[in-house]
């Protein structure tokens, strides 16, 4: 059996999943969510979850949808207006996603968290168990950065990372079993002796020679890349759950992940 996916195998068993959905896998180049993707991902996600996964998942496209709803032509760059978008933006973004789901007779329930969440005793107590609940009941919790009052995070240098850094924290916090982060590219990727570059498919450690064959890509749309991911994955890692980082808007490719396809680059858990 080739090492990959030999690497998949505890894939096929994990329980408890959290997906991620960047912005530019949902989201056309004018912020209008693609109908298409977002109906093709939800039906996978309800797959997944009828066949005994507990899912979460994590979308980002909320500020997005407000920019294309408010004819705004790239990303805005002052607080209110980014705030503004996302509060038009999440309105319309999580409508589309709960019919979606209704249609597929999935129940879903929107969970807005910011930095303060995860910081306060309480308030990530309080979070924990709306989560928990929620998978206990067969609710799916749609999880997004909630940018219409965490003005720190729009601010500050380091954001949650178009959501990346936030599933690592959810991840953590519910204890999940896998991390499965969506993107345009189909997982992280080498440069080659001929010029070009081939997928890596698996990383055992991420260190400083797994982050030199990456850099971050400027995009109207999101404030991520494939650093913020890695560094996303090396968290989760140490806290003993596995990573894949796949492209998103390849038909099938969730469904695939979880059989133990060799798709996207998988990360191992610390000591797997």
């Amino acid at each position: 059996m080739k090492t990959s996916l030999k690497y998949r195998e505890a894939i096929v068993d994990s329980r408890r999943i959290v997906i991620k959905i960047g912005s530019r896998v949902l989201c056309q180049k004018s912020g209008k969510p693609n109908m298409k993707t977002l109906r093709r991902l939800t039906s996978e996600i309800a797959a997944i979850q009828n066949v005994g996964h507990e899912v979460v998942l994590v979308s980002s496209g909320a500020v997005g949808t407000g920019m294309e709803s408010l004819n705004m032509k790239t990303r805005p760059k002052t607080v209110p207006d980014l705030q503004m978008a996302a509060s038009v933006g999440q309105c319309q973004l999580i409508s589309r996603y709960e019919n979606l789901f209704a249609a597929l007779n999935c129940k879903v329930g929107q969970v807005l968290l910011t930095h303060e969440d995860f910081k306060h005793k309480i308030r990530l107590t309080n979070v924990r168990r709306t989560l928990e609940n929620l998978i206990r009941n067969q609710v799916i919790p749609i999880i997004n950065e909630n940018d219409v009052v965490a003005d720190e995070e729009l601010k500050a240098a380091a954001t949650l990372g178009d959501n990346d850094y936030l599933a690592s924290l959810v991840t953590k916090l519910i204890r999940a079993d896998l991390l499965i982060m969506l993107s345009t590219v189909d997982g992280v990727r080498e440069a080659t002796e001929t010029g070009k570059t081939k997928r890596v498919r698996y990383i055992e450690t991420i260190n400083r020679k797994i982050f030199a064959l990456v850099s971050d890509s400027a995009s109207p749309l999101s404030k991520g890349g494939m650093r913020s991911k890695l560094k996303s994955a090396q968290s989760v890692s140490k806290a003993g759950c596995l990573t894949v980082i796949a492209d998103g808007r390849k038909a099938g490719v969730l469904p695939k992940i979880i059989a133990g396809k060799d798709v996207g680059t998988v990360i191992l858990a610390s000591g797997t």
